[in-house]
């Protein structure tokens, strides 16, 4: 059974910090965070007016999957304690299944995205000029088409609202240092191909992804917020895959492609808030794909 869709936690014996495109962020005293994830969907960086049932508990289910196996790589931002062990009990309710307690850093300002896969805005660029945000990839490629090596393109955080920006590794080195900026593109480039592997033989291709970043007090870089979810990864059913098209996606393209196509006034949507509402069978479409993805990769569904 799918418990009510939380659009906006509203916790009062913390205080809020923030709330994100998805996640409510509260202080735990001064040294962690309660990071609750709502049911929030966020496309072309505008929040959605309507919630997708279930899908906050499902991203974080699927955080905590990936945090797991990808320790040895990158130590991460978990406390490994009970979210709800720091709320009172009438607000267990909102916090269940869906909240991570964290450690609290300080956050690199860098997207750290990582492209195995031609595709989306890059296969866009690609045909213009042959690259993907500034990185030079060889001719013949097509729509779809697996990189020879999995590329870092960065992306600097933009103020809520605004779209992210896509940046040269150089311009990371100018705002963090060469030695972080190298470590944070070679940690995301490890992270993404211990993913990949990992979902493959769960019959699921992750085509790109981005990760963030934070240091702790001892100046040791720390993977934090989300990590492979179809909130920030492109995720593909491999049995659908074929070079030269767009494959079904496990990830919110399926909203991005509705909005791309509604029309308002007879004019496309501006990608400028209020966003357009999305109809029952577009939040059903998309409630069960995020369903299936963690079903596939924990193992506990027949694939297709």
């Amino acid at each position: 059974m799918i418990p009510a869709a939380l659009h906006t936690s509203s916790l009062t014996s913390l205080p809020l910090l923030a709330r994100g495109k998805v996640r409510d962020n509260y202080a735990v005293g001064e040294d962690r965070i309660l990071m609750v994830a709502s049911d929030r969907l966020s496309a072309f960086d505008v929040i959605l007016g309507v919630p997708i049932p279930g899908k906050g508990a499902l991203l974080t289910q699927m955080a905590l999957f990936w945090f797991e196996r990808l320790g040895h790589i990158c130590p991460n931002h978990l406390t490994g304690e009970s979210p709800e062990s720091v709320v009172t009990e009438a607000e267990r309710a909102q916090v269940r299944d869906r909240s991570m307690l964290v450690r609290r850093l300080k956050p690199i300002p860098i997207e750290a995205v990582v492209r195995g896969y031609l595709a989306g805005s890059g296969w866009k660029e690609y045909q213009v000029d042959q690259t993907v945000c500034g990185v030079r990839l060889p001719p013949g490629l097509r729509n779809a088409s697996k990189l020879p090596q999995p590329i870092y393109t960065p992306a600097a955080k933009a103020e809520a609202g605004e779209h992210d920006e896509n940046i040269t590794y150089e311009r990371t080195v100018e705002i963090i240092g060469p030695a972080l900026a190298a470590q944070i593109r070679d940690t995301s480039i490890a992270l993404y191909q211990a993913g990949a592997a990992i979902a493959a033989e769960r019959g699921i291709i992750i085509a790109d992804t981005k990760f963030e970043f934070g240091l702790d007090a001892a100046g040791q870089l720390v993977l934090m917020d989300e990590v492979l979810t179809p909130d920030s990864s492109r995720f593909w059913p491999m049995e659908s895959y074929r070079e030269g098209s767009n494959p079904p996606s496990y990830d919110k393209q399926f909203v991005r492609d509705w909005l791309e196509q509604v029309r308002i006034d007879g004019k496309p949507w501006d990608k400028r808030p209020p966003a357009p509402a999305l109809p029952q069978e577009v939040v059903d479409h998309t409630a069960a794909t995020y369903r299936e993805a963690l079903q596939r990769l924990r193992g506990d569904s027949p694939r297709a």
